[in-house]
């Protein structure tokens, strides 16, 4: 079992109703998903891209990426509907858990002069989206081996009903969430 998962089940759902004054267990928030998402407008002039960010992506997240294509045509964009944009992976259970524990221990302390992850990002239902400028930041990227800096956004989609909760929540977790005014 997931070491995060543990802390969960022992700590933070203690924590949390004392806390937040819930009285059944059932109605302590826990992470529900965690949804990794990039954007490749690249992939329509170059086809490359696809593959080389669903290796970034499968090597990331430890499970195979779905490829999201576009709803509408854009003739500025030469965009058609239907065309490959963009890949996203679902992850729940046992490999949500551990992509958590990997997140906040071995990801953002990587970051260059990190102080914290914003507090503000999130969407008003407890959801929290992170956004990535360049994948090599992840421990699984060899950096001689990639072909472009690529983006990424990860949203942390949890059973809170608001931020409170839901930011209470990721930082018993283990979410560094940054001081007032930095991040």
């Amino acid at each position: 079992m997931a070491r995060l998962k543990e802390k969960y089940r022992d700590e933070v759902v203690a924590r949390l109703m004392e806390l937040s004054g819930f009285k059944n267990i059932m109605q302590v928030p826990r992470i529900e998903k965690i949804v990794l998402n990039i954007g490749l407008g690249e992939a329509i002039t170059n086809g490359k891209a696809m593959e080389a960010a669903q290796g970034d992506l499968t090597a990331i997240a430890g499970q195979h990426p779905v490829i999201t294509r576009s709803r509408k045509s854009i003739a500025n964009f030469k965009l058609r509907a239907g065309m490959p944009i963009g890949l996203k992976v679902t992850l729940r259970g046992e490999r949500m858990y551990s992509f958590f524990d990997k997140l906040v221990n071995a990801v953002l302390p990587r970051m260059h002069e990190f102080q914290g992850v914003s507090p503000d990002s999130f969407d008003g239902r407890g959801n929290y989206t992170l956004g990535f400028k360049e994948q090599i930041l992840f421990p699984e990227i060899e950096y001689d081996k990639v072909d472009k800096l690529r983006g990424m956004e990860i949203v942390i989609v949890t059973t809170a009903r608001n931020d409170e909760d839901g930011k209470r929540l990721l930082e018993l977790m283990g979410m560094p969430f940054a001081k007032d005014g930095a991040s």
